[in-house]
């Protein structure tokens, strides 16, 4: 998936630690898979189908950062998907900071 997304021009991280502050300190940290072009966060999970804690775990990314939109896509015995939205204006006002 990577070399297809870099192929087609979309610069993707992968891995991307994610810390999450409170006061100067971290209080959280997550690896988001891949994280495209700055603007989206991809989870990719290989799991009979997708369920409820795979999709709290997206939003629960998308809270921690400035990214609006993610994707979870699942490749287990039936392939499937699900988009994710969550503005900017309804996070909560914590240092939220990605690692460089």
């Amino acid at each position: 998936m990577v070399l297809e997304l870099r192929e087609a021009g979309f610069s993707v991280q992968q891995q991307r630690p994610i810390s999450v502050y409170y006061k100067g300190k971290v209080v959280g940290e997550y690896f988001a898979d891949l994280l495209v072009d700055n603007l989206v966060l991809v989870e990719l999970k290989a799991a009979a189908k997708i369920v409820e804690a795979h999709e709290a775990q997206l939003i629960n990314y998308l809270r921690a950062t400035n990214v609006e939109v993610g994707l979870l896509l699942n490749f287990g015995e039936k392939p499937d998907h699900k988009r994710k939205l969550f503005t900017n204006d309804q996070k909560p006002l914590l240092s939220v900071l990605f690692d460089q």
